[in-house]
């Protein structure tokens, strides 16, 4: 069952919009695009409250650094139950992974969170050993017991060039190891960082204001990597405020925002676009949030 209402109005809105972007030269959207779309009521909503619709939401893809919103919400956990402290250094990765993307202080996250480093490929009950700890933020996910979360992967990090060593192994063969997130399991867990609804009060705030994205065009043309160009935000009337984190690689083009115009309730939209089609279109998450925001209250059941 899903943590949203589903919506018949939103789902035959989305089915529209698809047929639309389709036709309008991007042959194959159905197949290689993910998404969850949620809208609430009230202007302060509580987990659970959305209504909503999607589309292949329980695909499991590659995230690419959409996964840094889990790892951030992992570390406010960790710090929670005292396995980490905190300290300049942590809050400056904290700040890189999700304010610019930063894949080194990714790596530094990942070390932290699971006690293991990057280097030579190890054997024998060491290698054991590390592949359990790169495990602990999946065994954590999985004491949340929410169904969006079964099958996901959060075990790897983020490379320019790619993984080598140990973690090139670790991968397994086939990549079959790689980071894997559906658009439910990630909508699932940024509506709760939004609402207050996992970690603490406290925590959630501190993580609101690393994903907070300014749409002023000033401060955009300044930041060519702010996360919003290319992205939903840049389909949002100017006056919305945005809570998001991007993702981006050769074969894949995905974002997870939150966002409200002022004295309106939130909309949530969590977008895989997958394949070198996709990465490579920058007008397809800002055309599917316009699309979206055409959404009308009267059109709703």
């Amino acid at each position: 069952m899903a943590f949203y209402r589903p919506d018949s109005a939103m789902a035959s809105h989305l089915e529209s919009v698809l047929d639309r972007m389709d036709a309008a030269g991007r042959p194959g959207l159905r197949n290689s695009l993910s998404m969850t779309w949620v809208r609430y009521d009230d202007v302060s909503p509580q987990a659970g409250e959305g209504r909503g619709a999607s589309w292949n939401q329980e695909r499991w893809v590659y995230p690419a650094s959409v996964v840094k919103l889990i790892y951030a919400v992992a570390v406010e956990r960790w710090q929670q139950r005292d396995l980490i402290p905190d300290s300049d250094e942590l809050k400056r990765a904290m700040r890189d992974m999700i304010a610019e993307s930063s894949n080194d202080a990714t790596g530094l996250v990942v070390d932290l969170l699971t006690g293991t480093t990057s280097g030579p490929e190890l054997h024998g009950d060491r290698w054991e050993l590390w592949q359990r700890q790169r495990r602990l933020v999946n065994d954590w996910l999985a004491t949340l017991e929410w169904p969006e979360l079964d099958g996901v992967n959060c075990c790897q990090k983020t490379w320019g060039d790619g993984p080598y060593g140990r973690e090139k192994r670790f991968y397994g063969a086939d990549n079959g190891n790689r980071n894997a997130l559906s658009t439910a399991s990630t909508a699932r867990m940024l509506e709760a960082v939004m609402t207050g609804a996992v970690v603490s009060p406290p925590a959630c705030r501190r993580l609101r204001d690393l994903l907070s994205r300014s749409l002023d065009p000033d401060q955009r043309r300044a930041d060519p990597e702010n996360q919003v160009d290319g992205f939903l935000g840049e389909g949002l009337p100017a006056a919305s405020r945005l809570w998001s984190k991007a993702g981006w690689m050769s074969q894949a083009r995905h974002d997870a925002a939150w966002w409200q115009l002022p004295d309106a309730p939130p909309t949530m939209v969590v977008a895989f676009g997958s394949g070198s089609d996709r990465a490579q279109d920058e007008q397809l998450l800002p055309d599917l949030a316009r699309a979206l925001g055409d959404f009308m209250p009267s059109e709703e059941s």
